[in-house]
């Protein structure tokens, strides 16, 4: 549920500002209003913590993982800030250095072809008055064009280029070949002085990733401080008045359950402090208050960034029990659903420091996955006959793959089974959101929904009839059908813009008729938006058995098995990684669009974040 909030403004002397904000933070409670603001001491937080963010970063590609990884930083006599400048330098000379190599070796290698000498060398000669040479690499077709009467010395003849040492002067039109100033021998000299430069650095940034632990402990005092700065910018200040009386406000909001310790610290310490209901403009934080079964979709909603609006229904129960189920149908494989309890059992006896929520969200997704593959006898992408009898056994009949194996009849009775299953989830999923949505309503407005509860009611019964029916078994389209959607859509139309006029609701669905006649097709689309899961589901086991058949021939000779047990591994690897996007592309869908759109939700809420010590 979503717990109530207040929004309280909190008056103190500016003089104990600062003093006022430590203890705001011990208490934990306020989740202050979000406003840009800046002032000297938070723009030099920032600034810092950018530069020991920089130097994280760089430490942690130094960071060697050993046995004993997680022992404590070894003692240093070094602070931070100096831990930090010295990466920051050392980082910016790496850099120095990687371009002075690069650039030795670009002309190590543009030089190579000509031998070992410079341009000073040629530039000697001339000033000698002996020679004035220069050297030309040109095409075969280029080479055929200079004048005759130059004189040159052919140095290297390839198929298509030509080396020349011309003398005494240059060839008009052509360019020469520009030397370095550096011989052969000095570039592999300055090679092999930055190479050990850069080895030192190295080496000392490797020594300074044993005290990463002391950068990460400074970063995360920068951002307590930021924080501390920020909610200080953001204390709004009477002016013109004496400075002793000057005082400082600033406005958030509390959960109605922590107002009482709230007020008494205000009491104790002379702060004054209102508190009233949030306002329809006020942006209000959502804090959601769960049983434990249901904070298991904690780490997944965390992960979307999704919550409700204050002022919207919270769906969190629904949301894991429908997600729960799409999962197991959209992995659909008792094998992975085993796979997955057995690492969340693992990793659970293996903690010391409390099962992580995500753990035990990973075991109930994985029992899902594994009674659904159970019940269609779904194992590792094997065929029916490689199942052992005790597994097709246990099997539901109604939608078990030992079933469709039998004949082409019982596989179309299996496949319109499994179809109607995810239709009535449809019809159960969005009924549901409907009623969510009444519980929050008063009065006619309730109207509206239960109109559109009937319009899904009928649709459901035309996509059976029309779809799901088959040459193996039909459904019949009952006139009841029609008639429920026909009373649904009358209703809706009515009663769906109702606040507190019959006649002006009718009056906003006619001037958006367009739209209410559509939401008929909306409820079609969205009912047969569920028909993903067996069709996500199928393309997963159809995947899984390709793999099996690959691999199943190569596991029985010596000789190949061990490519067989690769295409097993890879092969049901990428299968998880496909179901997993699919979870996150299909599952989550359904609950933030489909049923949220039913339900009215929008998830445009805030997260609640009190102003609170570490």
């Amino acid at each position: 549920m979503i717990m109530p909030m207040k929004k309280v403004s909190l008056v103190t002397q500016d003089k104990h500002r600062e003093e006022s904000l430590k203890l705001l933070r011990k208490i934990g409670v306020v989740h202050f209003e979000r406003r840009t603001v800046t002032s000297d001491a938070l723009t030099k937080l920032l600034e810092r913590k950018t530069k020991a963010e920089l130097a994280l970063r760089s430490l942690r590609l130094y960071v060697k993982e050993e046995k004993d990884a997680g022992k404590e930083p070894p003692v240093t006599n070094n602070t931070a800030l100096e831990i930090v400048g010295e990466v920051l330098h050392h980082v910016e000379e790496k850099k120095t250095l990687q371009e002075d190599l690069a650039r030795f070796k670009k002309e190590r290698s543009r030089l190579e072809e000509w031998g070992s000498f410079k341009s000073g060398d040629l530039t000697y000669l001339a000033e000698q008055g002996s020679l004035n040479i220069y050297l030309y690499k040109m095409t075969i077709k280029n080479f055929e064009s200079i004048p005759p009467d130059t004189r040159y010395i052919l140095l290297k003849e390839e198929k298509e280029f030509k080396q020349l040492l011309v003398l005494d002067k240059e060839i008009p039109g052509k360019a020469s070949f520009e030397l370095s100033e550096y011989s052969l021998k000095e570039i592999d000299s300055h090679i092999v002085e930055v190479e050990e430069k850069l080895s030192v650095v190295e080496t000392r940034l490797s020594s300074l990733a044993e005290e990463i632990k002391t950068v990460e402990k400074e970063v995360e005092d920068y951002l307590y401080d930021i924080e501390f700065e920020t909610t200080k910018a953001k204390m709004d200040v009477l002016g013109d008045v004496p400075a002793e009386t000057t005082v400082s406000w600033i406005t958030g909001f509390v959960p109605e359950e922590d107002l009482g310790q709230l007020k008494r610290s205000a009491a104790e310490n002379g702060w004054a402090l209102l508190a009233a209901d949030p306002s329809d403009d006020d942006i209000v934080p959502t804090k959601l208050k769960n049983s434990r079964l249901v904070n298991l979709l904690t780490p997944l909603t965390d992960f979307l960034n999704v919550r409700p609006g204050y002022n919207e229904p919270d769906i969190s129960g629904w949301f894991l029990l429908f997600f729960t189920i799409f999962f197991g149908m959209i992995f659909g494989d008792a094998v992975y659903g085993a796979l997955f309890i057995v690492i969340a059992v693992v990793i659970m006896i293996r903690s010391k420091k409390g099962v992580h929520v995500g753990i035990k969200l990973l075991l109930l997704l994985g029992c899902s996955n594994f009674v659904w593959g159970v019940l269609t006898a779904t194992w590792f992408g094997l065929d029916v006959s490689q199942i052992p009898v005790v597994l097709q056994q246990i099997s539901l009949p109604l939608i078990s793959n030992v079933t469709a194996a039998q004949s082409d009849y019982h596989n179309g009775i299996v496949r319109q089974n499994l179809m109607i299953i995810c239709f009535t989830l449809a019809l159960l999923h969005l009924c549901i959101g409907h009623l969510v949505a009444i519980s929050y309503k008063k009065g006619l407005a309730k109207m509206g929904d239960i109109g559109s509860i009937a319009m899904i009611v009928g649709m459901y019964g035309v996509i059976l009839s029309l779809i799901a029916s088959n040459e193996y078994r039909q459904i019949p389209l009952l006139m009841a059908f029609p008639a429920a959607l026909g009373v649904g859509f009358v209703v809706n139309f009515v009663f769906a813009s109702y606040n507190g006029s019959i006649g002006k609701s009718i009056l906003d669905s006619c001037k958006n008729i367009i739209s209410v006649v559509l939401g008929i097709a909306n409820v079609f689309s969205d009912i047969m938006s569920y028909i993903r899961l067996w069709a996500v589901g199928l393309a997963g086991a159809a995947i899984s058995g390709t793999v099996v058949a690959l691999a199943g021939p190569m596991l029985g000779h010596f000789i190949f098995f061990i490519f067989g047990i690769i295409i097993l591994v890879f092969g049901h690897g990428l299968n998880l990684v496909l179901n997993g996007l699919s979870v996150l592309v299909h599952g989550v869908r359904l609950n933030t669009l489909e049923f949220s759109s039913h339900v009215g939700l929008t998830w445009a809420g805030t997260a609640y974040k009190p102003f609170k010590d570490r």
